[in-house]
């Protein structure tokens, strides 16, 4: 949780209640001088996800490292899953401050596992109070009306503890603020009283920029993404009510902007009278504009900064007219790849029309390309603008632009992008440090404005910018960082919402994990025991969402996207569970059956939990050695439940519809369609199949006696030792310890894959026995394999580090 703070930092530099009786509430913890306002509705996926980032990860050797998460050492030892509401304050002395409230619930201070720490019980008025010293660092915490309140001083929390005037504007900003979001924050700008720009040493982000915004949060690893809104209390003291009675539009700065520039600002208006009034309203001005008809049919205004060079851009919606306007300045210098290069005889126009949105006071030349009116200090500029609009290495022709602006409106009232070099030096001006990394992954960073009405909503990302992979090329995307070592090999899930697939894993203190495919952890579970098998999805409800169902040795669990267990669920059961749920729905209705494997016993439920009557099979004579499976042959449905002495083929109602002529040692391999029998192996490696009428067929397969098998309908894989069969292909690979092969079937092609767990190596063929180009590639367990996202190329995920995951890509 120590990580909090670089988050703080970060979106401070980025960024630029609900109580509406007298009960008691979280928010009641909050000072009316707070800077930031955190809401925590999962700490331990936010720590994961803070650990995970790996941007905040180039931070962590900065001076203030130690500091900061000192301070906030207290959360460490929070004992909640409930929504903790998180206040930052900076004191008389400049020095951080903080309180939080969270629901009580009992030893919520877990503090059996903290080393040398310090607890003193005091009293606060008629309040039981406890102080707790850690790292040199002090909490003070009472319980009231069932919420625990703490301060980081004895006097913060005796202040919040007393009735206090409710913050309207703040109120408003908490309400407007999507607080059931895993993790959202609330900046008061007035009290930060710090530079909230992409850009240093721009006044533009002062505090009198705004005065609340609320942001949702999202966190991965790769990006850092913000979306929510600002408001400011005054229509004269803030700067983003210049915007006002305005329509924001189309912003086409990045079509002229070279992609070799440090930072572009852009700000568009749809009338330029109304913008200039409310202008000159903030700066408590009345100085008429000089020639405004040059502004008369602009509806973008832009800043491009390259070093020492500066350029104002103007895109007209009427290029003929503001021709007319420039008449003149048309003093000709030099003609450039045929675009006239003229003198400009007002260098200070945009400094004295705009400010402070614009400090350039230098424009001494200008040119025209197409819609575009590009103001400079030098020639030379102009001619790097020229050449690169001409030879499309542009802004716009970058796929790093266009992922980073895929999560922005194409409208903006205001919008800031800023490259690596930038980024670097904002966030060192912010930590007060210097920074080892160059960051130069993160190629261009951006922050949107959208005015509406009252408040303007905002838009933010910092993100690490992806290669572009050759063609065959596979690309680690992922490496996601787990609280513990993996217990389960993770597989994918469906996103009922997106349709795109999520993660889902287990670790070793038997807690479960959903991670979306930019590797965000959204929840993590404590479950009862380990999963047995792969995890299935149901739709309980019918209505097209999708619930995780999975058996552990004593509960069967059905859990929602958001990680609440489904009515009924978990269900308990005191013998213990010898096999992963079997999970049928044999007309694709939706009338799923839960089958349970206890033993040699199978009980049957539905998606309810309740238990189906009429299912006629009880009982084995021996314990079952596989999961119960079902397959249909035509019309016919058929339960197959396995022992080592025999195979029981059943109806759906539990009665034997076929009895196999021969008796064969199974092994506990899974019962597969194959060549429209039921196929297995023997315990001695042979292939065994079954005819619906009885007929059974055995077949060497040169093989070992311990053989691990899959199939599909048409395809075959076995392994054994070193030698893997695909079809009628052997293959005979290092010697090595390889998991059992795995068959994915996608876009009418087979994949077959095994790890070698010695080697540490992904190996990955295709259905005739080739090796699929670039592999082996590093990795721990066997694979899942998938097209996880909305483009082409198939991913898939594989255990790294003991306590990591591998994200893969194959282009």
């Amino acid at each position: 949780m120590k990580n909090i703070y670089y988050i703080l930092l970060l979106l401070i530099i980025l960024s630029g209640c609900k109580n509406n009786s007298n009960t008691t509430s979280l928010y009641d913890s909050i000072p009316n001088n707070s800077s930031v306002i955190f809401h925590i509705n999962d700490k331990e996926s936010l720590t994961s996800n803070l650990k995970n980032n790996s941007l905040l990860d180039d931070l962590v050797q900065t001076k203030n490292y130690n500091r900061l998460s000192d301070k906030l050492a207290a959360l460490d030892y929070v004992n909640t899953t409930d929504r903790i509401v998180l206040s930052v304050i900076k004191d008389d002395n400049d020095s951080l401050q903080f309180t939080f409230a969270t629901k009580y619930i009992p030893n919520i201070f877990n503090l059996d596992s903290l080393q040398n720490h310090k607890s003193e019980a005091f009293k606060i008025n008629e309040h039981n109070a406890q102080k707790i010293t850690y790292r040199n660092e002090s909490l003070y915490a009472v319980i009231k009306d069932s919420i625990a309140f703490a301060a980081s001083t004895q006097p913060l929390l005796e202040a919040i503890l007393k009735p206090a005037k409710k913050n309207a504007h703040l109120d408003k900003i908490i309400k407007a603020t999507n607080t059931d979001k895993s993790f959202s924050m609330i900046l008061n700008h007035q009290e930060l009283q710090a530079p909230t720009s992409l850009i240093p040493s721009d006044s533009l982000f002062a505090s009198r920029f705004t005065h609340y915004s609320g942001f949702d949060t999202e966190i991965s690893q790769d990006h850092i993404l913000l979306n929510g809104i600002t408001m400011a209390n005054d229509s004269t003291n803030s700067l983003i009510n210049i915007f006002k009675n305005t329509i924001p539009q189309d912003t086409q700065i990045a079509q002229i902007t070279p992609s070799n520039c440090d930072y572009v600002t852009s700000f568009t208006f749809d009338s330029f009278t109304t913008f200039k009034a409310n202008l000159d309203r903030y700066n408590k001005t009345t100085t008429p504009t000089k020639n405004p008809s040059l502004f008369e049919n602009i509806v973008e205004v832009g800043v491009i900064t390259e070093n020492d060079n500066t350029a104002v851009v103007l895109n007209s919606i009427d290029v003929i007219a503001t021709k007319d306007a420039l008449i003149s300045s048309q003093t000709e210098v030099e003609d450039y790849r045929q675009v006239t290069i003229y003198e400009f005889d007002s260098p200070a126009l945009f400094s004295t029309t705009f400010s402070p949105l614009i400090g350039f006071e230098n424009a001494a030349y200008y040119c025209t390309i197409d819609q575009f009116f590009v103001f400079s200090n030098s020639i030379e500029n102009l001619q790097n603008i020229i050449a690169n609009y001409q030879n499309k290495t542009t802004l716009s022709d970058r796929d790093y632009f266009n992922d980073v602006v895929s999560n922005f409106s194409d409208q903006s009232s205001l919008l800031q992008l800023a490259t690596s070099s930038v980024l670097k030096s904002s966030l060192e001006n912010g930590l007060g440090s210097k920074i080892k990394s160059d960051l130069k992954d993160y190629k261009l960073s951006g922050i949107q404005y959208i005015y509406d009405g009252n408040f303007a909503h905002v838009n933010a990302i910092i993100k690490k910018n992806k290669v572009k992979a050759e063609r065959h090329a596979v690309t680690e995307l992922l490496n996601i960082k787990l609280d513990h070592a993996l217990l389960t090999t993770p597989q994918f899930v469906t996103n009922h919402r997106t349709k795109e697939k999520e993660i889902v894993v287990q670790d070793i203190k038997n807690k479960l994990y959903l991670i979306s495919n930019t590797g965000n952890i959204l929840w993590k579970k404590q479950l009862k025991g380990p999963v047995l098998g792969r995890i299935e999805q149901i739709d309980t409800y019918k209505n097209g969402r999708l619930q995780l169902a999975f058996a552990t040795p004593n509960h069967v669990y059905v859990i929602a996207r958001d990680g609440k267990d489904v009515d009924n669920f978990p269900m308990a059961f005191k013998d213990k569970i010898t096999q992963p749920l079997s999970v049928f729905d044999y007309d694709k209705n939706k009338k799923y059956r839960l089958f349970v494997t206890q033993g040699a016993h199978v009980l049957l439920y539905n998606a309810s939990g309740k238990t189906v009557k009429g299912f006629q099979f009880k009982k084995a004579n021996g314990l079952i050695n596989q999961q119960p499976q079902h397959i249909r042959l035509g019309n016919k449905d058929y339960i197959l439940v396995k022992t080592d002495e025999e195979l029981h083929i059943l109806s759906r109602r539990g009665t034997p519809r076929v009895s196999p002529k021969t008796k064969v040692k199974f092994s506990d391999q899974g019962i597969y369609e194959y060549n429209n029998t039921f196929t297995t192996t023997t315990q001695d490696g042979k292939l065994v199949s079954i005819d619906q009428k009885g007929g059974v067929s055995i077949k060497n397969l040169g093989l070992n006696t311990k053989v691990a098998l899959t199939t599909t309908t048409k395809t075959l894989a076995a392994q054994s030792e070193n030698k893997l069969m695909i079809k009628n292909n052997l293959l005979e690979l290092d010697f090595g310890n390889y998991t059992a092969p795995e068959i994915f079937y996608i876009n009418n092609k087979i994949y077959v894959s095994v790890t070698d767990l010695q080697a540490q190596k992904v190996l990955l063929f295709d259905s005739q026995g080739k090796s699929i180009d670039n592999f082996p590639v590093y990795g721990n367990s066997p694979i899942d394999l998938d097209n996880i996202d909305k483009d082409n190329k198939l991913e898939f995920i594989t255990k790294g580090e003991n306590n990591s995951i591998l994200l893969y890509e194959i282009n």
